[in-house]
């Protein structure tokens, strides 16, 4: 899964996240978001909000790494600054969305020990299922139990348990297509909260690779420029 992955380089993309709470409000956001291929360690991604008024301008960057502790800092206009989020608070609620800052990193392949589970088909398809265990410090998460098709190598949908190995939210990828010949994309992702019974759906459009983006569009004063 992580070998098929590699050399794609860097993406941009248009993404609407809409967030419903329990009665089923919607409330929707419009953000473009920008990710650099990092070789020996995690990627570079920034994402910047275009509405509505009341967060346009917002803006987040993210490195991952492996096992160091991920650095990520968010730009809010109203203030003015730039904020580092704290490396004990990655379980912490992304913008008001079901994702965490943690779920936000690229997927490295030192973050976690794996288990495998059984093979299972997953809503036609063939897949293995495979257990996860964050070997990072401060994850909000105890276990992943993740279902990869077996066929493409990629992630299906992913139940993610808390700290007192309660199952608290699951991930669906819906509508795969793939880029480059190689690299497959969903074009929507649901994360599902069953505690609170609320959602948010990522729509992803767009994708476009190898736009020429270098460490220079990912550094912290992108963050006050990145409008």
């Amino acid at each position: 899964m992580d070998k098929r992955d590699l050399g794609w380089g860097d993406m941009s993309t248009n993404m609407q996240m809409i967030l419903k709470n329990r009665n089923g409000d919607e409330h929707i956001r419009s953000l473009r978001l920008k990710t650099l291929e990092m070789h020996d360690d995690g990627d570079k991604s920034l994402s910047i909000f275009d509405s509505p008024r009341d967060i346009k301008g917002t803006a987040f960057l993210s490195f991952t790494h492996a096992l160091d502790a991920d650095e990520q800092w968010l730009y809010l206009p109203a203030l003015k600054r730039v904020k580092r989020i704290s490396s004990s608070n990655k379980s912490g609620h992304f913008l008001g969305s079901e994702f965490a800052f943690e779920d936000l990193t690229s997927f490295e392949l030192k973050k976690y020990k794996y288990n495998y589970l059984r093979d299972e088909v997953f809503d036609g398809v063939d897949s293995y299922v495979v257990e996860t265990f964050p070997q990072y410090q401060h994850s909000g998460y105890t276990r992943n139990i993740v279902w990869i098709d077996k066929e493409r190598y990629i992630p299906m949908k992913i139940d993610y348990y808390d700290r007192k190995n309660a199952l608290i939210k699951s991930q669906k990828f819906i509508d795969y297509k793939q880029y480059l010949d190689q690299y497959w994309r969903a074009a929507k992702t649901e994360m599902q909260n069953h505690l609170t019974g609320k959602s948010t759906t990522l729509l992803w459009q767009s994708y476009k690779f190898r736009t020429g983006l270098t460490a220079r569009n990912f550094d912290k004063n992108t963050l006050k420029r990145s409008r």
